[in-house]
């Protein structure tokens, strides 16, 4: 199964300053011997506007990346015990916007116990949602939202200096973003460079 390019393009549209889907970011920084160094939980917009660009920029790497090679379809839930728990954990998420900071600390754990790069870097998460507009027949847009598509983006990106994250290695997209709606059954994971995968973060933190 492999993943539309339209789709994603389509999801890009809504993220941008004046068109934001974005509702909420969370997310933790990692020192470089794998420890917590603080969290951040805020709606996106009572950001300032030079850090929802840079976020917006962080965030968009992932559906505009090269798709089925960077940006690639995984089934998401059922492969092992490490997969479903994930699962639940970023479904719930999803659902209340990334409010529950519990959930957040569990999944932080999950991903600094399975990477250790050696060097300072931050884990971001981004709450979206966007309105599906139907399609006439002609291919047109119509006003008409078919569904309301909820998911969060995560990326991990080293940090170039004090909390300032650099463009991100590795990331998802939950729920997968498919034939233009939501498809819990699939994971869009991306990889900045797929030649070289992040194969403790896809086994340890996704189970695929």
């Amino acid at each position: 199964m492999e993943i539309n390019r339209e789709d994603m393009l389509e999801l890009t549209r809504r993220m941008t300053l004046k068109r934001n889907c974005f509702t909420r970011i969370a997310g933790a920084y990692v020192d470089e011997d794998g420890f917590e160094d603080g969290t951040f939980n805020v709606h996106f917009l009572k950001l300032s506007p030079a850090h929802q660009s840079n976020y917006l920029k962080i965030a968009k790497t992932v559906p505009f990346a090269d798709t089925n090679r960077q940006l690639r379809l995984f089934p998401f839930g059922g492969q092992s015990e490490i997969s479903r728990q994930t699962k639940q954990c970023l479904t719930e998420l999803v659902r209340c916007g990334l409010k529950d900071d519990g959930l957040l600390s569990i999944l932080y754990e999950v991903i600094s116990e399975a990477w250790n790069p050696g060097k300072d870097y931050g884990i971001i998460l981004l709450h979206g949602s966007y309105d599906v507009p139907l399609k006439a027949a002609d291919h047109k847009r119509l006003w008409e939202s078919e569904e309301v598509y909820d998911f969060v983006i995560g990326c991990i990106c080293l940090l170039a200096g004090e909390y300032e994250p650099e463009k991100p290695e590795w990331g998802f997209l939950y729920p997968a973003f498919t034939d233009r709606s939501r498809d819990t059954g699939h994971i869009a994971v991306f990889e900045a460079l797929p030649e070289q995968p992040h194969t403790e973060l896809n086994q340890g933190v996704l189970g695929i």
